[in-house]
Protein backbone atom coordinates (compact mmCIF):
# COMPACT_ATOMS: atom_id res chain seq x y z
CA UNK A 1 0.00 0.00 0.00
CA UNK A 2 1.40 3.37 -1.03
CA UNK A 3 1.79 6.14 1.53
CA UNK A 4 1.90 9.92 1.58
CA UNK A 5 5.69 9.66 1.87
CA UNK A 6 5.87 7.46 -1.25
CA UNK A 7 3.90 10.02 -3.26
CA UNK A 8 5.94 12.98 -1.99
CA UNK A 9 9.17 11.16 -2.80
CA UNK A 10 7.89 10.40 -6.31
CA UNK A 11 6.84 14.01 -7.06
CA UNK A 12 9.65 15.79 -5.21
CA UNK A 13 11.65 16.29 -8.41
CA UNK A 14 8.81 17.84 -10.44
CA UNK A 15 10.18 21.28 -11.24
CA UNK A 16 8.37 24.58 -11.61
CA UNK A 17 8.60 25.64 -15.27
CA UNK A 18 9.97 29.14 -14.52
CA UNK A 19 11.68 28.70 -11.15
CA UNK A 20 14.67 26.42 -10.61
CA UNK A 21 13.06 24.60 -7.66
CA UNK A 22 10.58 21.76 -7.32
CA UNK A 23 6.90 22.37 -6.61
CA UNK A 24 7.38 20.59 -3.28
CA UNK A 25 10.33 22.78 -2.23
CA UNK A 26 8.45 25.93 -3.29
CA UNK A 27 5.54 24.92 -1.07
CA UNK A 28 3.13 24.81 -4.00
CA UNK A 29 2.51 21.16 -3.19
CA UNK A 30 1.69 21.67 0.47
CA UNK A 31 0.15 18.34 1.44
CA UNK A 32 -0.74 14.89 0.14
CA UNK A 33 -3.34 12.49 1.46
CA UNK A 34 -3.51 8.87 0.32
CA UNK A 35 -6.75 7.03 0.96
CA UNK A 36 -8.42 4.11 -0.83
CA UNK A 37 -5.92 4.12 -3.73
CA UNK A 38 -6.50 7.85 -4.30
CA UNK A 39 -3.92 10.58 -3.76
CA UNK A 40 -5.33 14.01 -3.03
CA UNK A 41 -2.71 16.71 -3.54
CA UNK A 42 -3.14 20.13 -1.94
CA UNK A 43 -1.80 22.97 -4.06
CA UNK A 44 -1.02 26.17 -2.16
CA UNK A 45 -0.93 29.16 -4.48
CA UNK A 46 0.79 32.46 -3.74
CA UNK A 47 -1.95 34.39 -5.54
CA UNK A 48 -5.42 33.64 -6.92
CA UNK A 49 -5.83 33.02 -10.66
CA UNK A 50 -2.36 31.64 -11.38
CA UNK A 51 -2.26 31.36 -15.20
CA UNK A 52 -0.20 28.14 -15.18
CA UNK A 53 -2.25 26.42 -12.46
CA UNK A 54 -3.46 23.59 -14.69
CA UNK A 55 0.05 23.04 -16.07
CA UNK A 56 1.31 22.65 -12.50
CA UNK A 57 -1.54 20.27 -11.63
CA UNK A 58 -0.90 18.18 -14.75
CA UNK A 59 2.84 17.99 -14.01
CA UNK A 60 2.03 16.43 -10.62
CA UNK A 61 -0.91 14.28 -11.76
CA UNK A 62 1.14 12.24 -14.24
CA UNK A 63 3.71 10.81 -11.78
CA UNK A 64 0.94 10.17 -9.23
CA UNK A 65 -1.15 8.24 -11.76
CA UNK A 66 1.98 6.41 -12.94
CA UNK A 67 2.14 5.01 -9.38
CA UNK A 68 -1.24 3.40 -9.99
CA UNK A 69 -3.15 5.89 -7.85
CA UNK A 70 -6.17 7.94 -8.76
CA UNK A 71 -5.42 11.66 -8.64
CA UNK A 72 -7.48 14.39 -7.04
CA UNK A 73 -6.47 17.88 -6.05
CA UNK A 74 -7.52 20.82 -3.97
CA UNK A 75 -6.26 24.39 -4.02
CA UNK A 76 -5.86 27.08 -1.41
CA UNK A 77 -4.10 30.42 -1.10
CA UNK A 78 -0.78 30.44 0.77
CA UNK A 79 -0.52 32.04 4.19
CA UNK A 80 1.57 35.21 4.40
CA UNK A 81 4.53 33.20 5.75
CA UNK A 82 4.23 30.59 3.00
CA UNK A 83 3.99 33.34 0.38
CA UNK A 84 7.08 35.11 1.78
CA UNK A 85 9.03 31.82 1.70
CA UNK A 86 7.83 31.19 -1.88
CA UNK A 87 8.78 34.70 -3.05
CA UNK A 88 12.26 34.35 -1.56
CA UNK A 89 12.83 31.06 -3.40
CA UNK A 90 11.29 32.51 -6.56
CA UNK A 91 13.82 35.37 -6.48
CA UNK A 92 16.69 32.91 -5.95
CA UNK A 93 15.63 30.45 -8.62
CA UNK A 94 13.97 32.57 -11.31
CA UNK A 95 15.02 31.33 -14.75
CA UNK A 96 13.80 34.56 -16.43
Amino acid sequence: MLTKEDVIKNISDVMHPAINFSLVKLGIVSDVKVENNTATVMFALPFPNIPILYDLIFSISQPVMDMGLEFKYETRIMSEQEKNDFLKLEAEGWKG
